[in-house]
């Protein structure tokens, strides 16, 4: 693989963690923007130290300080930001420094998730912005010409998953169950460990280049009923089930106030919608993320709950 230097923003974040301990253990020269307030909060000091043990450059700045923004960008091929949903707006200083360095072989914006030009929950996402903030991060991504690949990996496996599609638990049921709609709609989770593999394998990769890279890997798209039926045969047991009707799911996240809602918002748009696996990979704008690196190993839906027993 052609080496990068690459910057990860966000690296004291669970994801932005993992992409620069994978951008590290394929060699790239590895920097990470931090705040400086970042280094006195021993979580975050603790993930810094094991960075910088393991070869990575940490720079001090922030998504607001167009100074430092500059003086990284400078240093690197390739930039991957990951900060967390409520700060996808503050990329566009980072975009426009991209644009006026005009150096970067790669800018991977902070989506991660669902494919917001796929959802198809626009009328009820009036009320959060959560896709249509990630859409408009898109589009000007593509206006100013920056080349880019968009990450599309659904839902985290610490998302949901632990729980087994039940909000509100910590743990997945031993006894009684909600299944969403009809249970037969496919939706996906992905490590964040093994988003952050994918990730890395395709920063130089001509076929991803201003595309969307899915990642569908098999042995993580399951209904939430063939969730269940796992569980059931790795605990030995039969779960009572209750069914939630679409309707009954859209009541509650008019009646549960925001954000004790999102949850139950992202579940009826996997889970009713089918946003994760409704559409067939278009070649013109995506790629395959597991068809494009087979020989990457990842975390199966069935291997995660066996650490959950």
């Amino acid at each position: 693989m052609e080496k990068s230097r690459i910057l990860v923003i966000g690296v004291t974040g669970n994801l932005g963690y993992q992409l620069a301990k994978a951008s590290l253990q394929y060699s790239h020269p590895t920097f990470g923007l931090v705040r400086e307030t970042a280094f006195s909060d021993p979580n975050k000091a603790n993930k810094l130290q094991s960075l910088t043990d393991a070869g990575a450059t940490l720079l001090k700045g922030s998504l607001e300080d167009e100074t430092s923004l500059a003086e990284a960008v400078k240093q690197v091929d390739v930039v991957i930001c990951a900060v967390s949903a409520r700060q996808i707006h503050e990329q566009k200083l980072l975009i426009r420094v991209i644009r006026q360095a005009g150096s970067i072989k790669r800018f991977i914006p902070s989506e991660f998730g669902s494919d917001p030009d796929k959802v198809q929950i626009t009328d009820l996402d009036e009320n959060y912005n959560f896709y249509t903030r990630k859409a408009a991060i898109r589009r000007l991504v593509e206006a100013e010409g920056i080349p880019h690949t968009i990450i599309s990996c659904n839902f985290f496996m610490s998302f949901l998953l632990p729980s087994l599609v039940q909000p509100g638990l910590q743990t997945p049921p031993r006894d009684k169950v909600t299944v969403f709609g009809n249970g037969n709609i496919k939706g996906v989770f992905v490590k964040e460990s093994d988003v952050a593999a994918f990730t890395i394998n395709a920063v130089a990769d001509p076929r991803t280049l201003n595309k969307v890279v899915y990642l569908r890997p098999q042995g993580n798209v399951y209904s939430l009923n063939e969730l269940v039926e796992t569980w059931e045969t790795k605990i030995g047991k039969k779960l009572e089930k209750a069914c939630v009707s679409e309707e009954e799911l859209l009541k509650k996240i008019e009646e549960t106030p925001f954000p004790g809602n999102l949850q139950f918002m992202f579940i009826y748009s996997a889970f009713i919608k089918g946003d994760h696996t409704y559409f067939n990979i278009d070649p013109s704008s995506g790629a395959d993320g597991t068809a494009l690196y087979p020989e990457q190993k990842y975390t199966t839906i069935s291997e995660f709950l066996d650490t959950l027993l």
